[in-house]
């Protein structure tokens, strides 16, 4: 009972959204709770609903929605494989996952991106402009950014259960609001999302300056 109500006031404190999370978990993180991920994404849903009926420009919602795993997970990932294409029922995933990109489903966008690295995307980046024969000259932040993988930057980057980041994004998070979560994955709760988007907004975002 108190829990319920402790959501509700929450969820009544929030009138401002970020428009991109994303989640970094671990390998152990994900095989411990590899239901949480679908979770999430159903309490981005929700919450989105109901700050854009207080604004209904739709100018406060979430638009995109990253998991990142790191790897290695002690029994594989393949077991894992089912709770994560179940976001694919409630919104449009697409999963990165060696070398292959699976899409599914409609709605919000999730992006899962299994073990992969901010350092190996950048290499790429560079390899592939090498490849295009780009003139080191036309090279600027722009063209960088065109040869991303993930083409966006995330307004929120969250570690739960420690306070250690992966290289994940090192480009497009140089902004991103990072939040340490005292709470291991497998205990994250929708309260504990909440209380992130409410510190959010208390939040003066400066972007470097």
């Amino acid at each position: 009972m108190i829990y319920r109500l402790y959501e509700q006031l929450l969820r009544r404190q929030i009138t401002m959204l970020p428009a991109h999370i994303c989640f970094m978990i671990s390998g152990r993180d994900m095989a411990d709770a590899p239901d949480n991920l679908l979770a999430v994404t159903r309490w981005c849903t929700e919450i989105s609903a109901e700050v854009t009926k207080k604004n209904p420009s739709g100018e406060n919602a979430i638009r995109g929605l990253t998991f990142h795993i790191s790897t290695p997970v002690p029994d594989g990932m393949e077991r894992c494989m089912p709770a994560i294409r179940a976001i694919g029922t409630i919104a449009r995933l697409d999963l990165h996952y060696h070398d292959a990109v699976e899409q599914a489903g409609s709605g919000l966008p999730v992006v899962v991106a299994i073990g992969k690295s901010g350092r190996e995307e950048i290499t790429a980046c560079i390899r592939k402009m090498a490849q295009d024969n780009v003139a080191p000259e036309t090279v600027d932040e722009n063209l960088l950014e065109s040869y991303l993988t993930f083409k966006y930057a995330p307004d929120i980057v969250v570690k739960s259960g420690g306070d250690h980041l992966t290289d994940f994004l090192i480009w497009q998070s140089v902004y991103s609001e990072i939040f340490f979560s005292d709470v291991n994955w497998r205990y994250f709760r929708n309260v504990d999302f909440l209380r992130i988007l409410r510190d959010y907004q208390s939040r003066v975002r400066r972007f470097g300056t």
